[in-house]
């Protein structure tokens, strides 16, 4: 088994942002010259996340970062993490650090409309997204 590692960084502009980030994985994928196997997109992040969604009709990302927003706002009074980005912590923990793709003939195998993005919940930044492509 073959085991390629890298990474790459992304500038996120906005607070709470979702950035598909298949390009990148797909371009360490292809230079790994592994043909099957699979890939895991890892975020080093406690504020951030990846999450595999629709690409196809923009008002997704904004949907799901409504969602999110809804379900763990950002202020609230019960919370007692000083830094004022509990709410940061509390998506990232919802929606994962990590996620795992097939690779088939050396393509990630998505469905139809599937893509990966970065989830930013505590921007703008400079993050890191770790891609570990292992197989044949």
């Amino acid at each position: 088994m073959k085991i390629v590692q890298k990474d790459f960084r992304i500038n996120t502009k906005n607070r709470n942002q979702m950035v598909d980030i298949t390009p990148q994985v797909a371009s360490i994928v292809a230079e790994s010259g592994i043909s099957s196997g699979d890939v895991v997109v890892y975020c080093p992040h406690t504020t951030a996340a990846i999450t595999i969604n629709e690409n196809a009709d923009p008002t997704v990302p904004q949907d799901v970062l409504l969602t999110l927003g809804e379900l763990v706002p950002h202020s609230n009074p019960g919370y007692r993490h000083s830094e004022g980005n509990s709410d940061a912590h509390a998506k990232s923990s919802l929606v994962g650090c990590s996620e795992q793709v097939l690779i088939k003939d050396g393509l990630l195998v998505l469905g139809t409309w599937q893509a990966l993005y970065f989830c930013e919940f505590d921007g703008p930044r400079s993050r890191r997204v770790i891609v570990q492509v292992r197989g044949e």
